[in-house]
């Protein structure tokens, strides 16, 4: 089944949509925001259109254009078509992966969607866990790249096109259509970055306003939903309406940021406050996320946009700067041992060891920040000897040889870039997608809500690309460039404000509101110790509780892995 969330020409964007003449059929889940001169551009070609949808001018592009036809997009998208004359499907996923796509294809069938549970409705699908995903899971806390929990489903990558003639070879031909390039152009001044990043992040901001219905923003009090906001004022002439949550724990509550911007541009702004209850959720979301996900940062995001969609249908957002810009405060860290000690082998050979545990905080070394002792420390929420002792020996035995941190190792020496774009592009094949991008679209979808991500234009993406590493962490300022062309646009309080992502008080909540139900829940599953040793996790859970150290990622890894399993434990 396909439904819909409409956005732009309510009336007649029904789906699947064919061309003039029925002999190309599309499905598509997404927006396109440059359709608007695209359709004028195949009406000055001939091109005749029966509805003023995107998804009608995709259809078109394709026949004009042919698999290129991706090229032309500007916008967030997952779609197939059905060409009937060439007996083929082409199928694409956007840039980054903001919309998802699912697929599972055998010698009969191939079927795609945007969510797992569509696939296992639509046939009769052996839903076999794959271990190696398992692995995955607690290494990282989410599903890298192709893979899914399921073996026999997988994800198109984000960038990626595929072909499939059904009736000759049935290969599912896959192909990348474009690639992060980090190209940096040591010629211009920086004041023709800032000059350059303001103008095309305001043009995208501007594009992702266009819309039929309301519309607002998620407000963090971060430097990026602040720039978006910011940009967003300046091209309305009515109030902004802006979204911000928080908690009762103050070093958790980052509030007063938001509010200070919204005075400044008079937004018409909403606040609202997580509690401890908010586990409640934790069904609905397992129900939702389709797989295993870790990111307790699920909890809040949904708040944010069931909350919002309480006033608007769209909502911009300000994912995708840490990632393009050098955000995370990994990545000064890491830069100053690779600048002062070693070369990029050698930092990942062992002499990390040398490393503290307390420097390290989100982003691409977020799942490592309390271990030193090998270089999975680097990517992983359970170190490697941690997945050693919690698996039962058969599951060990079966995962025997395989090291779940190859995945970013071996993205890591592929890319051709200086160690700091190295960090970047590993973030953004791996935890922008398969965490920030998929918890935003999972929330958003759960109410019926459109999340816009104009930081991840293309146009934007390419320009920051462009941009020497220095200028993005120059000393110990992360976002340097970025700040720098906005800073007339924000509050000083903003800019010098210290990063706190959208992190729960978990590590608090797990010792005093839910105890309980942390340690009912988790040394009472029915399903856990199937592939679990029990008193590791009793261990671990006793040892949060002495202070030994914080282990609520791992508690919350587990709570979320335990209710998946029992609702997929029927099938």
């Amino acid at each position: 089944g396909f439904r819909r969330l409409s956005i732009i020409d309510l009336k007649t964007g029904h789906q699947p949509l064919s061309n003039h003449d029925d002999s190309l059929w599309i499905t598509f889940n997404g927006e396109i925001y440059n359709f608007k001169e695209l359709r004028v551009s195949l009406e000055k070609k001939g091109y005749k259109f029966k509805t003023n949808t995107d998804t009608e001018v995709i259809v078109n592009l394709y026949e004009e254009y042919g698999e290129n036809c991706v090229e032309h997009l500007r916008g967030m998208f997952a779609f197939v078509i059905w060409d009937t004359k060439r007996k083929q499907l082409f199928g694409a996923r956007d840039r980054f992966g903001i919309k998802p796509f699912y697929y599972y294809i055998d010698q009969d069938k191939f079927i795609w969607a945007s969510e797992i549970k569509s696939i296992s409705a639509a046939d009769k699908i052996a839903k076999d866990i794959d271990l190696k995903s398992l692995d995955y899971y607690f290494a990282y806390g989410y599903m890298p790249r192709e893979q899914s929990i399921f073996s026999q489903i997988k994800k198109l990558k984000p960038a990626h096109s595929f072909t499939l003639r059904p009736f000759e070879n049935k290969k599912l031909e896959i192909r990348s259509y474009w690639n992060i390039r980090f190209e940096p152009d040591h010629s211009k001044t920086e004041s023709h970055w800032k000059e350059a990043l303001f103008e095309v992040l305001s043009e995208s901001v501007k594009m992702r306003m266009i819309s039929d219905v309301p519309l607002g923003a998620f407000l963090s009090g971060g430097i990026d939903s602040s720039i978006v906001v910011a940009l967003m004022s300046l091209h309305s002439t009515t109030p902004i309406k802006t979204f911000s949550i928080g908690f009762k724990e103050q070093e958790y509550n980052e509030l007063k940021y938001a509010k200070l911007l919204a005075e400044k541009y008079q937004t018409n702004h909403h606040e609202f406050i997580v509690e401890p209850e908010s586990i409640d959720l934790l069904p609905e979301l397992v129900k939702s996320y389709d797989e295993p996900f870790a990111d307790d940062s699920a909890i809040p995001t949904y708040y944010v946009s069931k909350f919002t969609r309480e006033h608007v249908t769209v909502a911009l957002s300000g994912d995708g700067g840490d990632e393009l810009f050098a955000g995370y405060k990994s990545y000064d860290k890491m830069k100053a041992l690779y600048n002062n000690k070693f070369n990029f082998k050698l930092l990942f050979s062992g002499l990390n060891k040398m490393i503290p545990d307390h420097i390290f905080g989100k982003g691409l070394t977020y799942y490592l920040s309390k271990d030193k002792n090998n270089i999975g420390a680097y990517f992983s929420l359970w170190k490697d000897y941690e997945r050693s002792k919690i698996f039962r020996p058969e599951i060990r035995e079966q995962l025997k040889g395989g090291y779940a941190e190859n995945i970013k190792l071996n993205l890591l020496n592929t890319v051709q870039a200086d160690f700091m774009s190295k960090m970047q592009q590993l973030d953004m094949d791996t935890f922008m997608v398969d965490d920030i991008l998929t918890k935003v679209d999972r929330a958003s979808m759960m109410n019926s809500l459109e999340a816009r991500v104009p930081l991840l234009d293309h146009k934007f993406a390419e320009l920051s690309f462009k941009i020497p590493s220095n200028l993005k962490l120059k000393g110990n300022e992360k976002k340097y460039i970025l700040k720098e062309a906005f800073k007339d646009l924000l509050p000083d309080e903003i800019l010098s404000h210290k990063k706190q992502g959208f992190a729960m008080p978990l590590s608090i909540w797990f010792k005093d509101d839910l105890k309980k139900y942390s340690y009912d829940t988790l040394l009472n599953s029915k399903y856990l110790y199937d592939l679990l040793e029990r008193k590791y996790v009793k261990n671990l859970l006793d040892n949060h509780q002495k202070g030994i150290r914080d282990f609520s990622e791992r508690i919350w890894s587990l709570l979320f892995l335990d209710e998946w399993l029992k609702q997929n434990a029927a099938e």
